[in-house]
């Protein structure tokens, strides 16, 4: 594990979602009409693509803090991600990417995107905050705890937050708007177990999210250092 990783403690679920939301948040508000065409590391998505779909990640974070369930859980915070492997047909990505283009492009002014996704990522933090991280909750077919719904929501943000690093966090503030480091450090949590166990390269955490979800190919130095593990990659994208 890298230090960083290493140095990371475990940060409260509300806090976490805070932290990588309001960073999503003032990247976004650097998002103009021109840039909002510019393309993201999220396969077929431009910048406003990708905002759409963070748009409706927070809307889904809101709603299933807000819809109670019973019974037992099936999934937590790691688990959760076991439902999001790579698309083998391609069929279902691709209907789903060309919802969200259809969608993102009917907004005649990135300027009513970009505000519409602060409003509705702080109101996703404000309900974050008040959420009792032990309350059982419903979202998209499963039964999660309010904490682990949290955590998925954070990784989601940071992971796309990523994604939109190359076009909108530049210039001289560039260092400013790149991903929390406490949403980075839930993202290694999350890739170490689903892997089972500690990644043992030693990536930083921004690296092993990008290898981990197939953002970026392995090398064939790291596949040998991976051994077995390596076919285990991408752990989910």
């Amino acid at each position: 594990m890298s230090a960083e990783g290493e140095a990371s403690l475990p940060t409260q679920p509300a806090q976490v979602v805070r932290d990588a939301y309001h960073q999503l948040a003032a990247a976004v508000a650097a998002m103009t009409d021109e840039r909002s065409w510019l393309p993201t590391d999220c396969l077929g998505w431009a910048v406003r693509d990708l905002v759409f779909h963070c748009l409706c990640d927070a809307q889904r974070g809101l709603v299933a803090l807000h819809t109670p369930a019973g019974g037992e859980p099936d999934r937590d915070a790691v688990t959760y991600w076991s439902d999001w492997q790579p698309d083998p047909t391609g069929v279902g990505a691709a209907a789903g990417r060309r919802y969200v283009r259809v969608v993102a492009s009917m907004f005649l002014h990135a300027e009513q995107l970009r505000d519409l996704y602060v409003e509705t990522a702080e109101a996703a933090v404000h309900a974050a905050a008040n959420a009792d991280p032990n309350e059982l909750i419903a979202t998209q077919g499963h039964v999660l705890k309010a904490g682990d719904l949290l955590s998925t929501l954070a990784v989601e943000a940071t992971i796309h937050h990523l994604d939109l690093a190359g076009s909108l966090c530049a210039g001289p503030d560039a260092a400013a708007l790149m991903p929390a480091p406490s949403g980075l450090a839930e993202v290694r949590r999350t890739l170490d177990g689903l892997l089972g166990q500690p990644v043992p390269i030693d990536w930083d955490d921004a690296t092993y999210a990008r290898k981990g979800t197939g953002r970026a190919p392995l090398t064939p130095a790291e596949r040998d250092r991976l051994g077995q593990l390596a076919d285990r990659f991408p752990l989910f994208g």
